[in-house]
């Protein structure tokens, strides 16, 4: 099974290895801006309509936090596919996952073709 050049390779590691700093580095700063996160939040008497923004706050912090989380295991997951060699093809169908696709993507796991088939499904 022949793969990208190990050259463009090291080009799309860097790139999703600097994502994933960004990504990290992201998901700090949302949980420090978090407004659960802030220790006096038990002790205050904070009005229902502070503590009603405060709950709608922190759930949108939490939903943000989580797909965070899930990019950052969907670059793990491509970083080990480079290192595998399995990097850029198709999990379904075994094809190589065209580049335009993957320059959007970096971490798909999927060609377009079998994305399409498994969202109707």
């Amino acid at each position: 099974m022949d793969g990208y050049p190990i050259h463009v390779l090291s080009d799309i590691r860097r790139h999703l290895e600097e994502e994933k700093s960004r990504v990290a580095a992201r998901i700090t700063e949302l949980v420090a801006q978090d407004p659960y996160a802030d220790p006096e939040r038990v002790n205050d008497n904070a009005a229902t309509d502070t503590e009603a923004n405060e709950e709608s706050s922190h759930d949108r912090f939490a939903a943000l936090v989580l797909q965070m989380k899930n990019q950052l295991s969907d670059i793990d997951s491509a970083l080990v596919r480079i290192g595998e060699g399995t990097y850029g093809f198709c999990r379904s169908c075994g094809q190589m996952i065209d580049t335009d696709r993957l320059a959007v993507l970096p971490a798909a796991t999927l060609c377009f073709s079998c994305e399409k088939k498994k969202n109707i499904r």
